[in-house]
């Protein structure tokens, strides 16, 4: 079982399309995960069914007793995040304010606040239209420890990927450089960086390369709407060149890409025959390539 995880340095640039179409040629053969907890929507492309679902807790919350509060305001002077204010003589814990550092219940002169585990989050397991299965997630309002919930995911799609003996596991990743992205890229085979010829485009692939070659893991790189700016383009090309990066495709501007999202589809399955249809497929190939000669360098030197 190998993976590929697809990342971006921003958002906005195709990377879930992409995603989506790499999990539909692939069909059975691939276990798909994503990893873009925050705003997850590759369940929205795959007709995900939500089959099961477990509550993810991580950190924890303030919870004032007000049977055993004497309302001394002792937390509410010594909250340094303000998460504490009072309303009709009671005193209130905020959720979204509260970091769970647990100063306030060892200030309680009544030990009326005590720190239980905070629900961060909830992960699924769907049936997809593919044939095969997602593992995705949705990180809760103001909650954090994006980065936990991404470990969550990844460890569930590799037991699952193993158990079911899935060639691969196809994982989409964060757009960025966060916490949520590192824990993308543990463990990954190869990555696929998406970016796109814009300014911002180009200065977050800088950001996001530099934290893949930190990582020493292998990548190869998809220009998405190259032909807006072909001369940032070329730059572009230029900048992965000298950083090792294969340019594996060059997606032209298309609406196509909205057209098939609004029809909830991978531009794959939306239509097959394009020509952007043609170059991710040629891309997917390319990327097997890549791993398969990966396996053959690794079985190479373990013999020797």
């Amino acid at each position: 079982m190998r993976e590929i995880v697809i990342i971006s340095g921003k958002g906005g640039t195709g990377k879930s399309s992409i995603s989506a179409s790499f999990a539909y040629l692939e069909k059975s053969n691939a276990l798909i995960t994503d990893c873009d907890v925050d705003a997850a929507n590759l369940h929205l492309l795959l007709d995900a069914d939500f089959e099961e679902s477990e509550e993810f807790y991580s950190g924890k919350l303030a919870v004032i007793d007000n049977e055993e509060c004497l309302s001394c305001g002792a937390c509410l002077r010594g909250c340094k995040f303000e998460a504490i204010t009072k309303e009709n003589n009671k005193l209130i814990v905020d959720a979204i304010l509260c970091e769970g550092c647990g100063y306030c219940s060892q200030i309680c002169p009544t030990d009326a606040i005590r720190m239980k585990d905070q629900k961060a989050g909830d992960l699924y397991i769907s049936n997809i239209k593919t044939g095969s299965k997602l593992i995705h997630a949705k990180l809760g309002f103001g909650a954090e420890n994006s980065g936990k919930l991404v470990s969550k995911v990844k460890k569930e799609g590799k037991i699952l990927a193993l158990k079911q003996n899935k060639e691969f596991v196809i994982t989409d990743g964060s757009p960025g450089i966060g916490c949520s992205v590192i824990s993308s890229l543990s463990g990954a085979n190869l990555v696929v960086i998406v970016t796109e010829a814009s300014k911002s485009g180009f200065h977050d692939l800088q950001r996001v390369v530099e934290l893949v070659k930190s990582f020493e893991l292998e990548a190869i790189c998809i220009i998405n709407k190259y032909d807006l700016n072909q001369e940032l383009s070329e730059k572009i090309e230029q900048y992965l060149k000298r950083k090792k990066i294969k340019v594996v495709s060059k997606l032209p501007y298309n609406e196509i890409f909205s057209e098939a999202l609004v029809h909830s589809q991978s531009l794959i399955e939306f239509d097959k025959d394009c020509e952007i249809s043609n170059l991710i497929n040629e891309s997917w190939n390319e990327i097997k390539w890549t791993i398969r000669r990966q396996d053959n360098e690794n079985s190479f030197y373990s013999n020797k």
